[in-house]
């Protein structure tokens, strides 16, 4: 009997960003004083009422399998939850996930067929172009620059757009870029989108990380390509449940009918405890993600001042999410003792061992000049982090 792997795993690439994080783990087990920049992941700690409900479920005996598409009282909440940000659904057009990565490939797996081609924004975030190879579709690339502040254009995406076409993947805010659509900029996309009849899954993980005003919108507010959205969004940013592994998928019959019938015979429910908890997250008094969000923003206006202040660095400010996503391609063919820059790969690497810090090479976003920095962690991390990085590119000549 052969041992090689299948085609379908072959082709798949694994996720960079959780192998930067086993990395910075593995560094730290050996006595390094590693900063992760890494991770995506908020450092505050769960709220207390969400954990509180989680143990009363516990208490409660809510220990068994729930539903596959998850509990009713947890679809109902987030169907009046999108329908407060101008949706129309119901709690039965609603399965929830283990996570919002599992709701993505959910819809992917929904929605294409061999041969079919989605459109994908770059910088992307890292599992989509596989995801989209793990549902037999082919990702095309809609390149972006500094320049359109990473952000692609309606005329670019109808240019784009063929009778292979099954659908565009929308990211606002971004994952890595932090850049965020306006409204204005969104309602001449959904005019394609209508207008061509293509699929558009709408990832939001982060809309409620939001900052300086910026005005932007969700697209459940287009009740003009409502058969055509497939909405992702969870819990794991705003409410800092990264863990708990709930996302979700809002989408019209049959595509909803087809994610729960998928759902059902890989993972069924999500955890029964986590659901439970995840009620407690829409009943949060609003000053406690109010507060997260200010200290992001905090933050993000600390590490964008230093990253601005780098001689040879340009960055865009991001206007949500919590990463930067540094330009570093001026120190190419720079070096230091061994260490010599050709990629984002090799500054990644340079970084990790020359400043404690780790930091994703863009390579892992379709942008090989560029590294993502996530602040979401402690002032006092990116104070130090920031302080070696700056050492650590003066020593690259």
């Amino acid at each position: 009997m052969s041992n090689k792997t299948s085609a379908f795993a072959n082709k798949i690439e694994g996720s960079k960003t959780l192998a930067v994080t086993a990395k910075v783990s593995e560094l730290r087990r050996a006595g390094k004083p590693i900063i992760g920049l890494g991770a995506g992941e908020p450092d505050f700690p769960t709220p207390e009422p969400i954990c509180t409900a989680a143990k009363k479920a516990i208490d409660a005996g809510y220990t068994k399998y729930t539903a596959n598409v998850g509990i009713l009282e947890l679809r109902e909440k987030i169907a009046a939850y999108l329908n407060n940000l101008g949706g129309n659904f119901l709690p039965n057009e609603i399965v929830v996930s283990s996570g919002a990565k599992q709701a993505v490939l959910n819809a992917l797996l929904s929605t294409c067929n061999p041969g079919d081609e989605v459109l994908l924004p770059a910088p992307y975030w890292t599992s989509y172009p596989e995801q989209i190879k793990m549902a037999s579709a082919e990702p095309v690339i809609l390149p972006t620059s500094e320049l359109t502040e990473y952000k692609i254009t309606a005329e670019q995406l109808e240019k784009a757009i063929n009778n292979k076409t099954r659908m565009l993947i929308f990211n606002s805010p971004s994952n890595p870029t932090g850049a965020v659509y306006s409204k204005s900029e969104i309602d001449e996309i959904v005019k394609v989108v209508e207008k061509t009849g293509i699929f558009i899954l709408s990832d939001e993980i982060y809309l409620e990380l939001i900052y300086d005003n910026f005005v932007s919108a969700s697209l459940v507010a287009y009740p003009e390509i409502a058969d055509q959205l497939l909405l992702v969004n969870g819990f794991s940013k705003a409410y800092s449940m990264t863990g708990w592994r709930v996302g979700y998928l809002a989408a019209k019959t049959p595509i909803i009918s087809a994610a729960g019938k998928i759902q059902s015979h890989y993972t069924s429910n999500a955890c029964t405890i986590s659901q439970y908890a995840s009620l407690a997250a829409f009943d949060l008094d609003s000053k406690v993600l109010e507060n997260m969000k200010v200290e992001f923003a905090r933050r993000r206006d600390y590490v964008y001042e230093r990253f601005s202040k780098i001689h040879g660095i340009t960055v865009p400010k991001p206007v949500g999410a919590f990463y930067i996503f540094p330009n570093i391609s001026h120190y190419f063919g720079k070096s230091h003792g061994e260490y010599v820059i050709h990629s984002a790969m090799d500054m990644s690497t340079f970084l990790l061992e020359s400043a404690h810090s780790a930091v994703v090479p863009g390579e892992a976003f379709g942008a090989p000049q560029n590294i993502r920095v996530s602040y979401a962690t402690s002032m006092e991390n990116l104070q130090s982090a920031l302080d070696q990085i700056e050492v650590a590119l003066q020593m690259l000549h």
